[in-house]
């Protein structure tokens, strides 16, 4: 049965659109969210953010012209207001043939999958439960190790959102979706060392959160680094953690968005049909997976969603598009827009973007090579990435493999290779698919050999 609250955005959409005048196109996107936000330190709350959101954005094409605008309340007047200005800026744009709302004909025929992404349980939890959780993750954290001194920061954060969206062409779309996570950065030292290490948990409902793994996760991770030290400069197999995987495939997602292959910013500009990667990598976005946290049922333009394959068997096969990139390049639209919420117009992104779990476990990727660097976390990743050449550079912490086993610990270490060597240089693919709040997932993954900078 539809939900009452969601049926009224979309009807609020639909009303907008009927305000189309002749030979312009009008799209009104609509969405409403609560969401909870919690830091503590030392036994107390540092901040405490209970909001609530609503609003919509209009975008108006005419003749190739777009104009877009928003407001945050979805009260009539104000409403009538923010299309107004969404027609006057649209008289000032500059006109781009490939602009234009989707229209039915560019969908495909199946229809949207039916998603259980909504825990009305998490609507009810009161703050205090909230800060109460965030208190008791705290407080499992010190105790998980005796050498855990302290903890640098804990965070509890949920969301409910709501989104609809109507345009003029008959194309649209509902979607509704909670989370909730909590997280804590741990201060372990001995002597006058101090290192740090996070463990999380998340879900959609407050029940799913595991207190307990997080508080061990944060423990684990920041005592294993006592007595980091930086190691000579060699070239070694790397092991990436699943976090630092998670950000890796980021990275490889923003070089496969449409946007910036049509902006020739991109490391995979016309390497279509290729092979990019080793054999062993397929790389999709399937925002239809229920336990990601990124799911959805339609995409930022009321397109169905879909499983979209982007590197097959190593072989590049395509990239993300919404309805503007998908028609400019001729291949039509991926279901992949994304938005940052009602205030801005449809990009594209990744949802549920993750390589396909291989057959080994990370124990069985330790034994893989006789001594390899295991990345537990690195820093500059943004910074030290360029995703044209695909150089790659990031400061690192982890330990080292030697037999299969963790041995002595890392820091102040640089690893870089290029994106597109690593791809091809992929010698293990870890069966650990992990599920973080984003729009990648992570795993464990072995690369063959990377340059190693330390002393």
């Amino acid at each position: 049965m539809a939900d009452p609250e969601l049926t009224a955005l979309l009807e609020l959409a639909r009303k907008v659109v009927e305000d189309a005048g002749a030979g312009e196109q009008l799209e009104a996107y609509v969405s409403r969210s609560r969401s909870t936000d919690v830091k503590v330190f030392g036994g107390e709350v540092e901040s405490l953010a209970v909001a609530q959101t609503e609003g919509v954005g209009i975008r108006v094409i005419v003749d190739h012209r777009q104009g877009y605008s928003w407001a945050g309340s979805l009260d009539a007047d104000v409403v009538t207001d923010a299309l107004a200005e969404a027609r006057d800026n649209a008289a000032f744009a500059q006109p781009d043939e490939w602009q234009a709302l989707i229209s039915p004909g560019e969908l495909e025929s199946s229809d949207p999958v039916t998603l259980d992404l909504w825990r009305d349980s998490l609507l009810t939890v009161p703050a205090s439960a909230k800060v109460d959780l965030a208190l008791e993750l705290e407080r499992a954290t010190t105790a998980a190790d005796p050498r855990v001194r302290g903890v640098e920061e804990v965070m509890y954060s949920d969301t409910a959102s709501e989104t609809a969206i109507a345009s003029s062409s008959g194309v649209e779309g509902s979607a509704r979706r909670t989370m909730c996570s909590c997280g804590s950065f741990a201060m372990a030292g001995e002597g006058g060392e101090t290192q740090t290490g996070y463990g999380f948990s998340a879900g959609r409902a407050f029940e799913d959160l595991d207190l307990e793994r997080a508080a061990s996760d944060a423990a684990d991770r920041a005592t294993r680094l006592l007595g980091a030290r930086p190691i000579r400069s060699t070239r070694l197999p790397v092991i990436f953690d699943p976090l630092v995987t998670r950000s890796l495939l980021s990275l490889i997602g923003s070089a496969l968005n449409g946007e910036a292959v049509l902006k020739g910013r991109s490391m995979f500009v016309g390497r279509e049909g290729e092979n990019v990667a080793t054999a062993a990598l397929t790389l999709v976005d399937d925002p239809r997976l229920s336990e990601s946290f990124g799911a959805s049922t339609y995409d930022a333009e009321g397109v169905p969603t879909r499983r979209v394959e982007l590197i097959v068997d190593g072989v590049l096969r395509g990239y993300l598009h919404n309805g503007y990139t998908g028609r400019r390049s001729g291949t039509g639209t991926t279901g992949s827009a994304v938005r940052g919420g009602f205030k801005s117009a449809p990009g594209v992104g990744a949802r549920s973007l993750h390589a396909v779990p291989g057959p080994s476990t990370p124990d069985e990727l330790f034994r893989a090579f006789p001594e390899a660097l295991y990345v537990q976390s690195v820093s500059g990743v943004h910074s030290g990435t360029n995703p044209v050449s695909g150089d790659f550079s990031v400061g690192a912490e982890g330990l080292i493999v030697r037999d299969g086993s963790f041995a002595e610990p890392v820091r102040e270490v640089t690893v870089a290779s290029t994106l597109l060597r690593m791809l091809l240089e992929i010698a293990g693919i870890g069966s650990d698919l992990v599920w973080l709040p984003g729009g990648a997932a992570g795993l464990t993954l072995l690369i063959g050999e990377m340059s190693i900078s330390g002393t």
